[in-house]
């Protein structure tokens, strides 16, 4: 049985099997067993074949390499646009275009720092955590993602709004050392002009987020989008009730939490003590 990559849609899974077929009818036309090719790009029979059948999404390295042997004369390499785009979960491919089209993002997390602001040991170090495990080659995918995403956080016409519930700065997510590493990415970007981030004490009584992360989009056009990633369940909402909730809850939680200059004198001292 035949196993697709994590994150896999349909619309990924066609733009890979063209891909695929494209470098297989090239490396036919050359007179080459994926064998052969292999050798000369360096890779094995067995990923030449997983890329030929749309299983595997070739690296830019993969695919300049086969033009190059293949004389195709630039047919494969203009392809890496869309395999880059096949590479992430569509849910991702989802909430990256409306992230770029923000004017502001609100977010809530109340068990690992966001995923916008994570530094890559520490996002490795979630993604390892996950059960049933990923791949190595599926963590790597998971990674780029993010790492993609956090694009975003560099645009400074876009106004970002993050409250941590102190437990998700205390977890030692992959060690002390990342947790190190982690606290001080948010000490730098908390240091941001567009950026406010905010702590919710373990000691507060009350807390208007005990029903999970979620995350606000304001966009450009007037428009607001929810997102909530739980379990197994990733769920964008324009739903005008579930917004009114959500926006109240936010405010809530916001008020709750330490001012955004208290919140990085906290941080530092989470740090100190990591």
């Amino acid at each position: 049985m035949s196993v697709e990559p994590y994150g896999a849609d349909e619309e990924s899974a066609a733009v890979l099997r063209t891909v695929g077929r494209v470098i297989k009818m090239c490396r036919e036309r050359a007179g080459l067993t994926q064998a052969a090719l292999g050798a000369q790009i360096g890779y094995s029979e067995e990923q030449v074949s997983s890329v030929e059948r749309g299983r595997r999404a070739p690296m830019e390295e993969f695919l300049d390499a086969a033009d190059r042997v293949l004389e195709a004369h630039g047919l494969i390499s203009a392809l890496k646009g869309d395999v880059e785009k096949a590479r992430f979960p569509k849910k991702v491919r989802d909430l990256a275009k409306l992230e770029a089209e923000a004017v502001e993002i609100c977010a809530y997390d109340n068990s690992v720092v966001n995923g916008l602001l994570q530094t890559e040991e520490y996002q490795r170090a979630v993604f390892r955590s996950r059960r049933p495990a990923f791949t190595e080659e599926q963590v790597d995918q998971l990674v780029a993602a993010r790492l993609a995403r956090q694009e975003i956080v560099r645009r400074t016409d876009t106004a970002f709004s993050f409250v941590h519930d102190e437990a998700a700065l205390r977890r030692p997510v992959g060690g002390k050392m990342v947790l190190r590493r982690q606290l001080e990415r948010l000490l730098e970007v908390g240091q941001m002009r567009n950026v406010e981030v905010q702590v919710l004490r373990l000691n507060s009584e009350d807390n208007g987020g005990l029903d999970g992360p979620f995350h606000l989009l304001r966009l450009r056009d007037g428009a607001t989008v929810g997102h909530s990633d739980i379990q197994l369940v990733s769920r964008l909402t324009s739903d005008r009730r579930e917004l009114q909730i959500l926006e109240l809850r936010y405010g809530i939680i916001r008020a709750q939490a330490l001012t955004p200059r208290t919140s990085l004198t906290y941080i530092e001292k989470l740090l100190g003590e990591t």
